[in-house]
């Protein structure tokens, strides 16, 4: 199951066609995708009015969403922040730390345009899609 990135749901909501919403496009209907709960948060927050949030919650819902975040994945994305700082990386934003860490050890691939993820690849195995 393929988790789909907040940056990639909200170039597709905007129309951008970059590449990772051209990967986006044929999984629909066709491929299992998660929503975390986290990435629900990030794209509905974002959206400047309820009629629309409504619209794309409704939306998004057809995938499974999930909550991303529990007691023991705290623990393992903290081990993974001081693992990443001792090779002189710093995550920029927790929330980026904990849906990367969510999809290494569910072993889902990420879909993602967001940059900050690379090292969790490079360092940690996060597979992106």
């Amino acid at each position: 199951m393929i988790v789909v990135d907040s940056s990639v749901w909200i170039d597709f909501l905007n129309g951008v066609r970059s590449a990772e919403v051209e990967r986006l496009l044929p999984l629909l209907g066709r491929q299992p995708l998660l929503v975390g709960d986290i990435i629900l948060l990030e794209v509905l927050q974002g959206i400047r009015n309820e009629a629309e949030a409504t619209r794309v919650e409704a939306g998004l819902r057809r995938f499974l969403v999930e909550p991303m975040l529990d007691a023991e994945l705290a623990v393992v994305a903290a081990r993974h922040y001081r693992r990443l700082r001792t090779a002189g990386i710093t995550v920029r934003k927790t929330i980026d730390l904990v849906i990367g860490t969510f999809c290494i050890v569910r072993g889902h691939p990420l879909l993602t345009s967001d940059r900050d993820f690379r090292p969790m690849a490079e360092h940690l195995g996060l597979r992106l899609a």
